[in-house]
């Protein structure tokens, strides 16, 4: 099972035409400073979209996860109104070239104070399953590539279509900042846009199909 693996993660790379990349776990560090989501532990992220607030928080704690790679630990917690609606646990490692690998996710849905589904939750090396690039090492207009593999559960895709945008929103005004179409075959009817500002990471996300929202960072603390 490891060997399939990351024989499939070397064939990811290739895909995204990222250098010469090893997928072997001792290339992979939990230290994560790529310039357009740098995750320093204690790093924290403040969203707001609409009524919900979403409270991002890079943790001090790793988890190796199946696929052998060691991975950092971010806390996202949604809560809408005060309510908590969705808590996750998400597992990302940087690679030898600066590229951030999204290793997988523990995540709970919530309604009332109870957890209604965990769909979505996925391991890299469990059941088939598979790491994605999230962010670049160094981003460049290019074609699509895979940010998560799960068949039937976690199939996001990305493509990054500019480099050099600028964007308002409630935490400051950045330039060159790094414009991404994200999707997934599991929703064909979904899309959006995320924007990425260097030195701190996504600052906007907006639905331009399947929804209308549009999710801003407020604040920014590392």
């Amino acid at each position: 099972m490891r060997v399939i693996l990351l024989l499939g993660v070397l064939l990811l790379l290739a895909g995204c035409g990222d250098s010469q990349t090893s997928s072997e776990p001792r290339r992979f560090t939990t230290d994560i400073d790529n310039p357009y989501w740098p995750m320093p532990p204690g790093a924290r992220w403040v969203y707001r979209e609409g009524s919900e607030k979403v409270v991002v928080t890079v943790t001090d704690r790793t988890r190796t996860v199946a696929s052998g790679v060691e991975a950092r630990v971010v806390h996202d917690i949604v809560t809408d109104d005060g309510e908590v609606i969705e808590d996750t646990h998400d597992w990302y490692a940087q690679d030898q070239d600066g590229n951030v690998w999204y290793m997988g996710e523990d995540t709970k849905e919530y309604e009332r104070g109870k957890v209604t589904t965990t769909e979505g939750s996925w391991e890299a090396g469990v059941d088939g399953a598979q790491p994605g690039i999230i962010v670049h090492a160094d981003p460049r207009p290019g074609p699509p590539y895979r940010q998560e593999y799960y068949e039937g559960h976690a199939e996001d895709m990305g493509q990054i279509l500019s480099v050099d945008e600028q964007v308002q929103v409630p935490a400051g005004h950045y330039t060159g900042a790094v414009l991404t179409k994200d999707y997934t075959p599991l929703e064909p009817e979904v899309l959006e846009y995320k924007l990425y500002a260097k030195g701190v990471g996504p600052v906007m996300t907006l639905n331009v199909s399947g929804g209308s929202g549009r999710e801003e960072l407020l604040r920014h603390t590392r």
